[in-house]
């Protein structure tokens, strides 16, 4: 019976070399995007990662159209794509009466549109599903090294800027009242995001890159007020969404990437109802109460 189990489990990982590249793929920007997308949750941005997810599609698909799907072009035109559109969308906000949040979902549909077009152009409905949704399990040697310099990047940034964005979470103009970080830190989250999405971008698509950092992270919330407690959570969630999606991928043939996304939704609706800050430990007692 083990065996069984032991084969379903792991056979696909250990008889597969794609298999262990999308896991080591996928480990890596749990481990990157989730804490990300705990402090993108906390200061209430989880849709403005979405909308850079989709920002970064006209610079990715300006790469394609140039070189076709190659890594390196691609990641570039995505990365300065994501920085045009948060500066320009964080311009209109300041320069006009726009909120920052309607600037950003205008920049994000013009974005999506004009990616989906230039892709359109040159390449096939299979090049537009790639780009959109990405190839986790065709990551290569370089995919795999510009994720793991995401990753590595990212850690040891939160780990230095731990406090001021935490304090910035909680109370953003007590930090510029004291200190001289508030807004270089906000730049340096926005980079930490920008740089996510891209590399989440190789495996997921930019449709999908943005699941594996907010949907861990929402559900991470569910069980802890502590920061620190939440972005260990929220790998943990990450690294169980992306392992049970590949296993659901190879064993039931489902396209690997939206696989990965339903398994973390799915931790994610189990949080929302058995949390210890879910609905039956908070809701369900009060009702109860009540009508007693």
């Amino acid at each position: 019976m083990m065996g069984g189990i032991g084969d379903f489990l792991i056979a696909p990982f250990l008889e597969f070399v794609f298999m262990q590249r999308a896991l080591l793929g996928a480990l890596m920007l749990s481990f990157s995007a989730a804490p990300v997308g705990v402090f993108l949750m906390l200061r209430r941005m989880s849709l403005t990662g979405d909308a850079m997810a989709h920002a970064i599609l006209p610079g990715a698909a300006a790469g394609f159209l140039l070189f076709g799907l190659e890594l390196v072009p691609m990641t570039l035109g995505g990365l300065v794509a994501g920085v045009v559109v948060a500066l320009g969308a964080g311009a209109v906000s300041r320069l006009t009466v726009q909120k920052e949040d309607a600037s950003m979902a205008a920049f994000y549909l013009i974005s999506l549109a004009v990616g989906v077009v230039m892709v359109s152009m040159r390449g096939s409905s299979i090049d537009l599903m790639h780009v959109l949704f990405g190839t986790v399990l065709a990551l290569n040697h370089d995919a795999l090294t510009l994720i793991a310099l995401v990753t590595g990047t990212t850690l040891i940034t939160l780990a230095i800027f731990r406090r001021a964005l935490i304090a910035e979470c909680l109370d953003p103009l007590f930090l510029r009242s004291v200190s001289k970080l508030g807004s270089p830190v906000h730049f340096v989250f926005l980079g930490l995001v920008v740089i996510n999405l891209v590399a989440g971008f190789q495996a997921l698509g930019t449709l999908l890159s943005v699941g594996l950092m907010i949907l861990p992270a929402a559900a991470a919330r569910f069980w802890t007020q502590r920061v620190e407690t939440m972005c260990v959570l929220a790998i943990g969630f990450g690294v169980v969404s992306s392992v049970s999606g590949l296993l659901l991928s190879y064993h039931a043939a489902l396209p690997s990437g939206p696989a990965i996304i339903l398994s973390a939704g799915l931790l994610y609706a189990v949080s929302v109802i058995a949390g210890t800050r879910g609905v039956l430990l908070t809701r369900l007692p009060r009702t109860s109460h009540r009508t007693a």
